[in-house]
């Protein structure tokens, strides 16, 4: 049965936000805000700001506040024939101007990665101007049908036109007009690169790639896609301009979205980025998901919870990690998570239990658009992969690490704070006598300075000979205090 699938579109002056819904259920959330537009695809000439031997990398001044990282192997020459050995000191000096392309946005503390090798996207094809090889999408499997799109397409090209293609997955049943109306529109793309390369000064932005709206036309509508839901008028207007020129065969299932209440309510997408901003993740059969997000890796742990469904105790783990293993392949569009990704599915006893989690799990995966890894179980048990991160993840989108915990998830409890300021109390008695000493610090450690632990601060204050008084202060969280000298 072929899958229905929805894109809305809600558009604000601060933001836009997609949400891609298969049969009902939320997929994908994309979000793009005005002040903070993503920069993979852009174009810049950019100066080289620092070269690193030992790194074999380079720091490219792109005009942003961070400079971007450019590796010996995104270098296009370096993989190109003669140079292929040369180090990167013999590529690029400091103060060199470059062409380059951005691969990855900034994500946390490193800047945006680059790459010297332009491609120029398409809705059917990617077009790679300094290649000369044709490439097809691993998805369109038939040889036949790959022999036959690769034949198509050198019959297109205009001889004086030279460069390479990767031919997408929707070009697959596409007809020659659509494919000769990409190919023009990728020339005169690059053609008006390489005019404002020539005239610009490093560093300087060449091209800015389509804004989230327009991506959506081109990345994401393919043969399943029934339509194309816009709550703005402005930009449902703007798109199908966008198009009527580019993809005038999406152009009828764009459609303005006029009801009285919000699109993103109205399909429940308001409450699935709510949940998808969560470390939980119940299971309909009354397990759940711990999906623990850090800077080196995403763990997701499998858990029965209040599950005693099945005949026996392996068959309710083995129902448990096959619904995991959907709903996991969901979290992972849903959240955008990329990187390393290691699953800790239930231990299951049965060597054919776990190839049917794993069979299930790489089936729920194919329908991701991202590039991905994925490995058997270990010998721990683990299921390793990798999916590839372009872009900052939902929760980095929406969310900053809590100004009380600094990000840990975790505060010191009241007690803890409380020998901490018995151990302060005596230091600065020590280096600074005073006539009283007053504890400023949060409802919950000062109540507890008043029933349980008010005989060690009477003995404290015996100890040091000095009065010590107590102030709440209701703007301190459970962790801050401070002791004034009177």
């Amino acid at each position: 049965m072929a899958v229905t699938e929805e894109i809305l579109i809600n558009v604000t002056p601060q933001e836009t936000r997609v949400a891609v819904i298969e049969q009902g259920v939320t997929q994908e959330v994309h979000v793009e805000r005005a002040s903070a537009r993503g920069m993979v695809g852009n174009v810049y000439m950019g100066r080289v700001a620092r070269v690193l031997p030992g790194m074999q990398s380079a720091f490219i001044d792109i005009g942003e506040a961070r400079a971007a990282f450019l590796h010996v192997h995104d270098i296009w020459a370096n993989r190109n024939g003669a140079d292929a050995a040369r180090p990167i000191e013999r590529l690029l000096a400091e103060g060199q101007n470059l062409v380059v392309q951005v691969v990855k946005d900034p994500i946390g503390t490193k800047g945006a990665r680059l790459t010297t090798q332009i491609s120029v996207a398409g809705r059917l094809l990617v077009y790679l101007p300094q290649d000369s090889h044709i490439g097809i999408s691993q998805r369109i499997e038939d040889e036949e049908e790959r022999a036959h799109l690769r034949e198509k397409l050198q019959r297109l090209v205009p001889p004086e036109e030279r460069g390479g293609y990767i031919i997408r997955t929707v070009a697959e049943m596409a007809p020659e007009r659509e494919l000769a109306t990409d190919i023009e529109y990728l020339h005169k793309l690059w053609r008006g690169m390489r005019e404002k390369a020539a005239g610009c000064a490093a560093p300087d932005l060449i091209h800015r790639d389509l804004d989230l709206a327009q991506r959506v036309l081109r990345d994401f509508v393919h043969d399943e896609t029934a339509r194309i839901l816009v709550d703005s008028r402005e930009t449902c207007q703007r798109i199908l301009e966008f198009a009527g020129e580019f993809t005038p065969n999406v152009a009828g299932r764009i459609q303005p979205y006029q009801g009285e209440r919000p699109l993103f309510d109205l399909y429940g997408v308001e409450d699935e980025i709510e949940k998808a901003l969560r470390g939980r993740v119940d299971l309909k059969s009354g397990g759940y998901l711990v999906i623990d997000q850090t800077e080196a890796l995403t763990t997701v742990d499998v858990n029965t919870g209040g599950f005693v469904g099945g005949r026996s105790f392996d068959e309710t783990i083995f129902k448990t990690n096959l619904e995991a293993a959907q709903v996991i392949a969901r979290q992972l569009r849903l959240r955008n998570l990329g990187g390393i990704i290691i699953v800790d599915f239930i231990d299951m006893q049965t060597e054919e239990h776990r190839n049917a989690v794993l069979n299930e799990f790489r089936k729920a995966l194919a329908r991701d658009r991202t590039r991905m890894t994925v490995n058997g179980f270990t010998q721990l048990g683990l299921v390793e992969m990798t999916r590839k991160r372009t872009r900052e993840s939902l929760a980095h989108v929406l969310c900053e690490p809590c100004p009380t915990c600094a990000g840990r998830g975790e505060l010191k409890t009241a007690q803890t704070v409380c020998f901490q300021i018995l151990r302060e109390l005596l230091r600065e008695a020590r280096q600074f006598p005073a006539r009283e000493y007053r504890i400023l610090a949060s409802r919950s450690v000062i109540d507890l300075f008043l029933d349980e632990e008010s005989q060690s601060l009477a003995m404290l204050s015996d100890f040091i000979g000095k009065p010590v008084s107590l102030q709440v202060e209701t703007a301190y969280n459970q962790e801050q205090f401070d002791i004034v000298l009177m």
